[in-house]
């Protein structure tokens, strides 16, 4: 089947990975994370920063040998065996299809709140469009969005600042299990630079472009998430835990709320921006599994125009719109969570097979990684581990049941 075609740049594979990484977890990940964690909500951040920068050396170092579309799916069945990879495809594009259904709901409860299931429905038709057409589109919307996103933050937080607004602190919690499980709710905010690796296929010299956009894109995350958990915890204390918009709610407690609408908008272009980059990885590895025939096999069909996998992108926004349509996914960043994690664990387990000279860190980053993924996925809430091990026995009982089929 003939390949993707090179397009993206270092600086569209960073931009792609930010739109994702802001949007993900910024306006939706810290109250259910404070909810967990209490006060010590950044030591969960900073736990969960450096279980993701673990994982990003992994990704990056395996997306350099194996500059393929599908990422840790391809990792796996490369560097391990081809169950592993079909386990971390299966979790990825399930639990991301959730989430671009909670990034089209977040988006249209923010913009459109009148008509928030239509309204999310055609955002992600519309964004499902933009990526059919091509990936340089992909990245030049993303661009666009991220622009967006970063002024209506900045504007956020300077009202915060300007605006005064503080609260007392909450107490802190009575074990560390909820640091950890904070710890893993806040890594489906992390979890965006993914994307750079499932469109390692697209990009113009992989070898050396993944390896440079993956930290970079992290990097800037990070900060980015500390400032804004310092300026929550300072602005809604205790409250931060029942927000439904804990910055929008932060600029409103201060002394310029009418400045509230600049984070309105950025909550819900943020969103957009997620909702774009997790279409275009979803589609990548469901083409990816098409080829291995993990998935129906007509999903690997390359457009002959656009260059993109049309059939697989086409599938994914279906699912998306009936989504949003027929559920409520608010609560899938637990389920979504569970699904990264255990993508994550594979990749780091893929990543301890690599020789010495394609390894860029010491061994025990990625054996750290692989500890990190495990344990915070066991403490994530009880029903996002019971949902997550549920799609991975029926996904483990179909793939065996293929396989004793095929001579």
């Amino acid at each position: 089947m003939p390949p993707l075609h090179r397009r993206l740049t270092t600086v569209d594979a960073v931009v792609i990975g930010l739109g994702s990484m802001i949007g993900a977890g910024l306006f939706s990940a810290f109250a259910p994370a404070a909810a967990a964690a209490g006060s010590a909500l950044l030591i969960s951040l900073l736990l969960a920063a450096i279980i993701a920068f673990c994982n990003a050396t992994s990704s990056a170092a395996l997306a350099a040998q194996h500059p393929a579309a599908g990422g840790t799916y391809v990792y796996g069945r490369e560097r391990l065996n081809p169950f592993w990879g079909f386990l971390a495809g299966w979790g990825f594009v399930l639990g991301k299809t959730a989430s671009c259904a909670a990034m089209a709901l977040t988006a249209a409860e923010h913009l459109l709140p009148a008509h928030a299931k239509p309204a999310a429905a055609a955002f992600a038709a519309a964004l499902g469009a933009v990526n059919y057409v091509g990936i340089t589109r992909t990245a030049k919307l993303a661009r666009i969005l991220l622009a967006l996103t970063l002024a209506a933050l900045a504007a956020s937080l300077l009202a915060v600042w300007l605006g005064g607004a503080s609260a007392p602190a909450s107490a802190l919690p009575p074990a560390p299990l909820g640091v950890l499980q904070a710890s893993g709710l806040l890594f489906f905010a992390f979890a965006g630079y993914a994307r750079i690796a499932t469109l390692g296929e697209e990009v113009r010299d992989p070898r050396r472009t993944i390896p440079r956009a993956i930290p970079i894109a992290l990097g800037i995350v990070v900060c980015l998430y500390f400032a804004v958990g310092c300026t929550l915890l300072a602005a809604l204390g205790p409250d931060l835990a029942t927000s439904s918009a804990p910055l929008v709610d932060a600029v409103r407690a201060g002394g310029l709320p009418q400045l509230a609408p600049f984070a309105v908008v950025g909550a819900g272009v943020a969103a957009l921006g997620a909702l774009l980059a997790l279409l275009a990885g979803v589609g990548r590895t469901t083409l990816a599994m098409a080829r291995e025939h993990d998935l129906p096999a007509p999903l690997a069909t390359i457009h002959p125009r656009f260059g993109t996998p049309h059939r697989a992108e086409l599938l994914i926004v279906a699912a998306v719109v009936v989504l949003v349509l027929v559920t409520d996914l608010r609560g899938a960043i637990g389920f979504s969570s569970f699904g990264v994690l255990v993508y994550y664990a594979i990749a780091n387990a893929a990543a301890l097979t690599l020789p010495p000279a394609h390894r860029w860190f010491p061994r025990a980053l990625p054996a750290l990684g692989l500890a990190g993924c495990a344990l915070l996925a066991a403490t994530l809430p009880w029903t996002s581990v019971l949902a997550g091990l549920t799609c991975f026995a029926l996904g483990t009982t179909a793939w065996l049941w293929r396989h004793r089929r095929t001579p």
